[in-house]
């Protein structure tokens, strides 16, 4: 809250190929350094027509056409950790069936004991959609749609949903998630629209930080969006994704902003080299959280 003293939680993000670390065994160098997070990207399948540009410019990075399922990646990190966050960065909620993720989810969220930060977004590849049937233009209605729909799967004994892109009539989904009342929905977006998102139907919010030219201007954004919709703005954990120019004085910045939580990322490259990355940012993780 304003006035009060901050602090920040450090957690890393891995693109999690078949080639790079397990997720596994950094899920555990995590937790023994004190991380408190361990997030895990998504993408499906990626077409081969390349007809979508890579927002960050240039060829398509390789690691992004060989990322692993992150749900049972993340299975796998809980079942050798205690208390690491489990985290998607981002989830493609778009291209999976609402019930199936709501279960998915929810197992993950048991099994850990409710340890699970759903990080999700609408997405970039529209041929990626194409081929799951969603329209490009559309996506972020079935995003809100299929959220709305798993937090009524999640929270509710007989669940329905009635909208224009998800509908069930009313059914039992077990089980129900640990955490209360379900696990934090986090989006993952830059822009104005993406702040009234997380007003709207989200819980925190997690941008890209090389997104944003003016963070202090966009956390006042959102606060400013969550006081006129009714919502107190200090309930919306704000969270980035540390992944360019990444250092000391850039971590203490933005926990001096409110920001909760940075997400450095680690290398698609050998074990040493990840090690190497947690140890030299595993020391300011007492002093920041301080």
């Amino acid at each position: 809250m304003r006035g009060e003293a901050r602090t920040m939680k450090l957690g890393v993000f891995c693109y999690n190929t078949e080639y790079s670390i397990r997720p596994d065994r950094l899920a555990v160098m995590l937790e023994e350094r004190g991380y408190e997070s361990i997030w895990l990207p998504e993408h499906t399948n990626i077409p081969t027509s390349r007809r979508s540009p890579f927002p960050g410019g240039g060829d398509l990075p390789k690691p992004y056409y060989h990322m692993m399922n992150p749900w049972v990646s993340l299975g796998a990190a809980a079942a050798v950790t205690k208390n690491l966050k489990l985290g998607t960065g981002i989830s493609l909620v778009i291209q999976h069936d609402p019930i199936v993720l709501a279960k998915e989810i929810a197992t993950l969220d048991v099994i850990s004991g409710g340890r699970v930060l759903f990080g999700i977004g609408g997405g970039w590849n529209a041929e990626e959609m194409e081929q799951h049937g969603v329209p490009f233009d559309r996506r972020w209605k079935v995003l809100r749609e299929k959220i709305e729909a798993i937090k009524a799967l999640w929270t509710q004994e007989k669940a329905s949903y009635d909208g224009e892109f998800v509908r069930f009539e009313e059914t039992w989904s077990y089980p129900k998630p640990v955490q209360q009342p379900h696990p934090p929905i986090i989006l993952g977006s830059a822009t104005g629209q993406g702040r009234q998102r997380v007003v709207n139907y989200c819980d925190g919010w997690m941008p890209i930080n090389v997104l944003l030219e003016d963070m202090p201007a966009a956390v006042d954004d959102l606060r400013q969006r969550a006081e006129a919709a009714g919502r107190n703005p200090d309930d919306i954990e704000l969270s980035i994704f540390a992944q360019v120019g990444v250092d000391e004085d850039l971590l203490k910045r933005y926990r001096d902003l409110g920001i909760g939580r940075s997400v450095i990322g680690v290398p698609t490259s050998r074990p040493e080299k990840v090690e190497a990355v947690l140890d030299r940012f595993a020391p300011l993780i007492g002093e920041l959280a301080a």
